[in-house]
């Protein structure tokens, strides 16, 4: 839909911001200065990866992702949102003179709030969740991952050898993530990569100690070199394109197919036969993408449609934790969320933009979006990380101090010197169930 002017304000000049609200977990959030220049993304495939891929921003433009607010100067706050988690409009401002102007490509709800931004978005968050998300949040117990300690060369010793450690440090972690490098391809996460070992073994071996297991998929993508991209090209959507990574060109599941819808059902039943209830189900944003479906689903439906099938088929006691996803299409179907870009062991992004991974990115999205905790899921900051390498690792362990969210250890157990371990030990809590 084009976009259609839908209102104005005034604001005092020097004093008034606009917070713009990123479309998925890794795009960029924040409130920005009418002569600031908000983040905005390094090249296409960056634009498909961590933003919107269908509404690139012009210059001179500010747009938010179902939110645009702007805090006038004068004691309040003017929201401009979507009208609910179905319809996720792009809402722009641009400034005419003395005013700022709003447009939409989609239908807006309008309101006021005296008072600071803050207070603001927390009444937007819980006035948008009503219906959706759940009235109480149990506590999440923290948890060690895989991932950046050991990337996509993860082995099943690698997993068993930080279980023990973790037990013999004391870090209270009471699942182990397996991520993103146990499987033979993207899309294949029933075929074990064959460097891994045996993910059937060391499932075992963690649900053994007591502990809970989760398991890394990006549910919706399909890689070109997997075996699924190869022996079913039907299941695909049609002309998406979602980017790429791995080495390869990506595809999207199309969860309105029969058989796919069937085949993503299985996968998660299979999975959680083996025992894990911890599903972290990253690259979310190609479910939304646009393009042809077996079935004339809009992409926010698609989306919500393909996670429903994933809890048909872990079950409705699993916990799914989103990643790279949707934000406001996922309110109401998923347990966890990130809420910030990835974290690594550098403090600023390779390329300049704070969508990709870095500390920066992670901690200024993550603290703009600390308000959802508790609200509408609970929050992930992204994992601790506080090995001797990582830039600025008292500043990141001071931001993960601050949120309420999920707590997960990811540095391997013995790279952690003294100062790593009892830092790792005193944050390794469960998450406060009380929002911010």
């Amino acid at each position: 839909m084009p976009f259609t002017d839908i209102g104005e304000t005034g604001y005092v000049h020097g004093r008034a911001r606009v917070y713009e609200h990123g479309w998925q977990s890794w795009s960029p959030t924040g409130a920005y200065a009418l002569d600031a220049t908000p983040p905005r993304p390094a090249d296409a495939t960056i634009q498909i990866l961590c933003y919107r891929p269908e509404t690139p921003v012009p210059g001179g433009v500010f747009q938010g992702e179902g939110l645009l607010a702007i805090e006038t100067g004068d004691g309040a706050v003017e929201l401009w949102s979507a009208p609910s988690p179905l319809q996720v409009p792009s809402i722009r401002a641009r400034r005419e003179g003395d005013r700022l102007v709003v447009s939409a490509d989609g239908q807006v709800r309008h309101r006021r709030v005296e008072g600071d931004l803050d207070l603001a978005l927390r009444v937007w968050a819980e006035e948008i969740a009503e219906g959706y998300a759940p009235e109480a949040f149990p506590a999440v117990p923290p948890m060690w991952c895989t991932w950046y300690g050991y990337w996509d060369k993860v082995t099943e010793a690698d997993v068993l050898e930080n279980l023990r450690l973790a037990d013999r440090h004391g870090l209270g972690a009471d699942m182990i993530l397996i991520d993103d490098g146990y499987e033979a391809g993207i899309g294949d996460w029933l075929d074990p990569r064959p460097g891994f070992g045996s993910l059937e073994r060391a499932v075992g071996a963690v649900a053994e100690t007591g502990k809970r297991v989760g398991i890394w998929t990006a549910p919706f993508l399909v890689g070109h070199g997997s075996r699924l991209f190869t022996e079913h090209p039907d299941w695909l959507v049609r002309d998406a394109y979602a980017g790429h990574m791995w080495d390869q060109e990506l595809a999207v599941l199309d969860v309105t197919h029969p058989d796919a819808a069937e085949h993503l059902v299985s996968v998660f039943r299979s999975l959680a036969a083996l025992g894990i209830s911890h599903f972290k189900l990253d690259y979310l944003y190609a479910g939304a993408l646009a393009g042809g479906r077996h079935e004339d689903l809009d992409p926010v439906a698609a989306y919500r449609r393909g996670l429903e099938l994933i809890r048909r088929g872990a079950g409705p006691a699993a916990t799914l934790h989103g990643c790279g996803a949707p934000l406001l299409p996922s309110l109401g179907l998923v347990d966890i969320m990130r809420v910030s870009p990835d974290i690594a062991p550098t403090l600023h992004p390779k390329s300049g933009d704070i969508s990709q991974p870095s500390q920066l990115g992670a901690r200024l999205t993550g603290a703009a979006r600390e308000f959802l905790h508790a609200r509408w899921w609970v929050n992930d900051p992204d994992c601790i990380i506080v090995r001797p390498e990582v830039e600025a690792r008292r500043e990141w362990a001071a931001h993960i101090a601050a949120t309420g969210g999920l707590r997960g250890s990811s540095d391997p157990i013995a790279a952690l010197d003294p100062w790593g371990l009892e830092t790792t030990r005193r944050l390794m809590i469960p998450t406060a169930t009380v929002p911010s």
